[in-house]
C-alpha cells in the first residue's frame, strides 16, 4: 500500500503525463505520477521535436488511405501497414476511412491550429521561467524533389494561410539563403517560419523536474494492473509497485491508453503508429533549423548538441521490435536531399524505436470519460504529442478543477466511439 491517496493520479510519465502533472500540480493539487518505464521512455524520447502548427491537418486526411494501400506491401515505406488479422486493426482502419474526408478535416483544422498556438504560447511562458530544454523559433523547411510533391504542400500552404498560419513558397536560391552552409538537392520548398522545436528529452526530465519541485511524488517501473470501482468511481489501481487510491485518475499512458481504458469498460481506438529515429553527435556541417525532407517524410531536427533523423509511420501493433529495413530507408533517405548528410562519417548517438498513440480520427482524446465520475483521458496524440503537450496538461488541470475548458473539447470526446 502506498499510505495516504494522492488527491490526482497520473498515469503516464511521456510528455502528455508529465505536462497533465505539472499543470496540475500549479493549480493546487497533490499529484501522484505513475510511469511503467522511466521517465520519457516511451516515444516522447525519440521523436523529432517539432512544435508544428503547420501540421494541423488530421492524420486521418483525404488521400492518405489510398497512399496506405499503395505503400503496404512495401516495408520500406513512409506509411506501412504490417498485414495481420487483427479485429482491432481493421476496426480502426475502417473508422479511419470513415474520417479520412473534407468535412472532418475541415472541422478539425481549426482545433488543431489553436491546441498548437496555445502550446507555443506555453513554451515561451514555460523557458521565461528557466526552463532550459532547447526551445527553438527558427521555423520549419518542408523540401521537395518533385513538382507533384511540392504542388500539394502548397496546397496546403495555402489551407494553412487560411488559418492564419504563414507559409512561404521557397526557391532553390532562397533555401540556399536559408541554409547556407548546407548543400540541398530539391526541387523547392514550403517556409513555416511560426513553427518551432525543442530537444524532447531535455523537455520532459525539465517539466518533470519542475513538477518535482512542485511536490509531484514520481513513480517509475510502475506498472498498472487493474482498477477496481465502486459505482462509477475508481477507488484503487493496482500496480506491480502497490496500490493507490486516487481521488481522480488521468489516464495518459500513450498507445498503452487503448489497453487500460478496456479495464475500465471503456472504447479508446488507438493503434501504436510505430516510428523510427537515428540520433548523431552533430555534424560540423548541420542544418540550422529543422526540414522534413517531404516525399519521403523524414524530419532532420538540430537538437542542442545532436542532430536526429526521425521518419515513418508502421501500424504493427503494441510491437517494439526494430525494423532494419526502415532504418536503413530513413539514412538513405535524408541525403537525397540534404547531401552533406552522411549517415556514414556522422558519428552514431543512438537509434531508436516508439509507438505514436494514433487514433482513427486523428485527433486526440481529452475529457471526461463517460460512466466513469473520477477519469479524466488525455491520450491519442499521434505525431504532436509534443506540440500539444503544454496545452493539454493545462486543459486537463481545468477539466480536473471542474472549470470551462479554455478551449472547446466538443470534438476530442472521449466516447465518440462508443
Amino acid at each position: 500500500m502506498q499510505g495516504e491517496g494522492p488527491e490526482v493520479l497520473v498515469i503516464g510519465g511521456g510528455v502528455i503525463g508529465v505536462c497533465a502533472a505539472y499543470y496540475l500540480a500549479r493549480a493546487g493539487r497533490r499529484v501522484t505520477l505513475i510511469e511503467r518505464g522511466e521517465i520519457c521512455s516511451g516515444c516522447s524520447h525519440g521523436n523529432a521535436g517539432l512544435i508544428v502548427p503547420s501540421h494541423s491537418v488530421p492524420l486521418a486526411a483525404p488521400g492518405v488511405v489510398a497512399k496506405g494501400l499503395k505503400w503496404m506491401f512495401d516495408a520500406a515505406s513512409p506509411f506501412y501497414i504490417k498485414p495481420r488479422l487483427d479485429w482491432e486493426l481493421l476496426s480502426w482502419l475502417w473508422r479511419f476511412n470513415r474520417a479520412s474526408n473534407r468535412r472532418q478535416v475541415r472541422r478539425a483544422m481549426p482545433l488543431i491550429r489553436d491546441l498548437s498556438m496555445a502550446s507555443l504560447r506555453l513554451y515561451d511562458e514555460l523557458a521565461a521561467e528557466g526552463m532550459e530544454f532547447g526551445l527553438e523559433h527558427k521555423g520549419v523547411l518542408m523540401l521537395y524533389k518533385t513538382a507533384a510533391g511540392l504542388r500539394e504542400q502548397l496546397a496546403d500552404g495555402k489551407a494553412m494561410g487560411e488559418l492564419g498560419i504563414e507559409a512561404r513558397e521557397m526557391s532553390l536560391a532562397e533555401i540556399s539563403e536559408l541554409c547556407p552552409n548546407l548543400a540541398v538537392d530539391a526541387l523547392g520548398g514550403v517556409y513555416y517560419p511560426q513553427d518551432g522545436h525543442v530537444t524532447p528529452m531535455k523537455l520532459v526530465a525539465e517539466i518533470a523536474r519542475r513538477a518535482r519541485e512542485l511536490g509531484v511524488a514520481v513513480h517509475t517501473e510502475t506498472e498498472v494492473l487493474a482498477f477496481e470501482r465502486t459505482g462509477a468511481r475508481i477507488d484503487r489501481v493496482v500496480t506491480t509497485r502497490g496500490d493507490f487510491t486516487p481521488g481522480e485518475v488521468v489516464l495518459a499512458a500513450g498507445s498503452w491508453s487503448g489497453v487500460l481504458a478496456r479495464e475500465l469498460g471503456l472504447r479508446l481506438p488507438i493503434q501504436g503508429g510505430k516510428g523510427y529515429s537515428i540520433t548523431f553527435k552533430q555534424p560540423e556541417k548541420s542544418p540550422p533549423l529543422p526540414i522534413v525532407c517531404g516525399e519521403a517524410k523524414i524530419g532532420v531536427t538540430p537538437m542542442i548538441d545532436a542532430l536526429r533523423f526521425a521518419g515513418t509511420l508502421e501500424l504493427a501493433g503494441l510491437d517494439l521490435s526494430i525494423s532494419r529495413q526502415r532504418v536503413a530507408a530513413v539514412l538513405r533517405g535524408v541525403p537525397e536531399y540534404l547531401p552533406d548528410l552522411r549517415p556514414e562519417e556522422m558519428e552514431l548517438e543512438e537509434i531508436w524505436r516508439g509507438l505514436r498513440p494514433c487514433t482513427p480520427d486523428g485527433l486526440p482524446y481529452l475529457g471526461r470519460a463517460p460512466h466513469i465520475d473520477n477519469l479524466t483521458v488525455a491520450a491519442g496524440h499521434a505525431m504532436i504529442g509534443v506540440s500539444l503537450g503544454p496545452i493539454t496538461g493545462k486543459l486537463v488541470s481545468e477539466v480536473v478543477g471542474g472549470e470551462k475548458p479554455s478551449i472547446d473539447l466538443n470534438l476530442l470526446k472521449v466516447d465518440r466511439y462508443g
